[in-house]
């Protein structure tokens, strides 16, 4: 009886696996649905499951996601998610010469291989980051939540950082509004009710990419697919297994990328793929279909997806910002990653890395033997799918709390969303500050409430010491090239003043 129940149980965890695989490889591949979007919604649609099943749910929709957009990047040279940019430089190509079904199947076991290093990382580091976490204090946490924010601001804005910067401490403010943790005093309330409980993280994060998303791409135009052969996806994916040089140095890279705050997959595609150039034999052959290329923009855009929930199940600091709702959803479903994860949750913790486990194995198998199935979905009219998308983003909202002031919420958050777009102020790092926002105002007032009043804790502690520096580090990074930009342009008035 027991086992026949078990096996009942494992049926359907390999059922959950495939087709949250399948649907975060769908929303991944349609041009302008990112994996944030994706696992933004479905956590709207997890809140009645148990804990377990629904991160597994939304483990598979965000390594899906992230594989997913490699196909409008090869086939309509239109990255699905940011993460496959890099993607596209080198599988359009191939596409264009009658070799899509070569690129795909490449695109496919790079994601698969890059996920494995990633999970491998996962289960070797993550339990020796909690332990160190464990000297970590609330001065200590302070100055980490401070250093994702300006760290994820000035590397997702690098022709700007102060546009990052200020996205990131608006984030902030915003998770300012309610009532604080020690008095409970309403903060930027302004007599609301409403706002004096504070704003709910699942519609700002539903609005800020899922409205946004919506408002965004409408004012694209629609890509036009290309004719091409699909045929030789087993032979090509077997043969990307023997640059193993390649794909092992990017699975390194991109899970790096992933464990720094606030860096994200894109970032983990494009060093991997920077790399791979470089080291190269054939550095000429690279934007014109490179086979070797391309195995590194993927693997690298997936190792750091296992490399993102590091800090997250270690130190509760999101690593890019598809992992910062991920985070949202194990505090939303009762689970608190942090240094003592490993003592209070260890199976939860090893449920995650056979969870990544899984979601590869689930993208592997749909990516080889859906090839031409899924195709098909990049010819749905874009306009019927963001339709669908806007419903599910204002129902999600209102379904969190049965509240309108929550759609309400989602919607000017979209609005917000889009304008920093068209700005040009990355909206990752407003995300990164609304997590982080809680972390950053409960230890610095207990910090305060400890020494009473003394800051010199904040810099005379090693590890606060290293982080403040870190900070300040980055500071001057970033407003090094802002002060040069400013001198040219004083320059440029000067000569043309008469």
């Amino acid at each position: 009886m027991l086992a026949a129940v078990a096996e009942i149980g494992l049926s359907w965890q390999i059922l959950t696996v495939f087709w949250a695989s399948l649907l975060g490889i769908v929303i991944g591949m349609i041009p302008g649905l990112t994996a944030t979007l994706g696992v933004a919604l479905m956590t709207t649609l997890t809140l009645s499951m148990d804990p377990d099943r629904a991160i597994l749910v939304l483990v598979c929709m965000y390594v899906g996601a992230i594989y997913g957009g490699s196909r409008s990047a090869i086939l309509l040279n239109i990255p699905g998610t940011p993460a496959n940019a890099a993607t596209s430089l080198e599988g359009f190509p191939l596409a264009r010469s009658g070799q899509a079904g070569r690129a795909m199947a490449v695109a496919t076991t790079g994601s698969f291989l890059g996920t494995v290093v990633g999970m491998s990382a996962l289960a070797i580091v993550a339990p020796w980051l909690a332990e160190f976490a464990l000297d970590f204090g609330s001065f200590e946490f302070f100055w980490l939540a401070v250093f994702g924010v300006v760290l994820c601001g000035q590397l997702t804005a690098m022709d700007d950082g102060l546009k990052g910067w200020i996205s990131g401490f608006f984030g902030l403010l915003v998770a300012m509004v309610g009532q604080e943790s020690i008095h409970a005093y309403a903060r930027f309330s302004w007599g609301i009710s409403d706002l004096s409980g504070g704003l709910g993280l699942l519609p700002i994060l539903v609005g800020a990419f899922g409205c946004a998303e919506v408002f965004s791409v409408m004012r694209g135009e629609a890509g036009q697919a290309v004719a091409s052969n699909a045929s030789g996806v087993l032979r090509a994916s077997l043969q990307a297994f023997r640059h193993s040089f390649t794909w092992i140095r990017s699975g390194v890279i991109g899970t790096f990328m992933g464990v720094v705050p606030g860096v994200g997959e894109d970032m983990g595609a494009w060093v991997s793929y920077a790399t791979a150039r470089k080291l190269s034999r054939d550095p000429d052959g690279y934007g014109k279909g490179s086979v070797e290329g391309l195995l590194a923009a993927e693997t690298g855009n997936s190792a750091a997806v296992p490399g993102a929930l590091i800090p997250v199940l270690t130190l509760a600091i999101p690593g890019s910002a598809p992992a910062a709702v991920l985070l949202a959803a194990m505090i939303i479903h009762g689970i608190r990653p942090g240094p003592l994860i490993m003592y209070q949750q260890p199976e939860f913790f090893f449920s995650i890395v056979a969870m990544v486990f899984w979601a590869s194995v689930g993208i592997l198998v749909l990516g080889l033997l859906l090839t031409r199935p899924l195709l098909l979905i990049l010819k749905v009219r874009r306009e019927w799918l963001l339709g669908i998308i806007f419903t599910l983003c204002t129902v999600g909202a209102f379904a969190i709390s049965g509240r309108l002031f929550e759609v309400h919420l989602m919607i000017a958050f979209g609005l917000i969303g889009f304008l920093m777009r068209e700005a040009g102020f990355p909206v990752a790092p407003m995300v990164l500050g609304v997590v982080l926002g809680p972390i950053l105002d409960s230890n610095l007032r207990r910090s305060l409430a400890l020494t009473e009043g003394d800051l010199a804790p904040f810099f005379t502690r090693p590890i606060s010491a290293v982080l403040a520096l870190l900070v300040l580090g980055i500071l001057l990074a970033g407003l090094l090239p802002l002060g040069r930009l400013i001198r040219k342009a004083r320059e440029r008035k000067r000569a043309a003043a008469p």
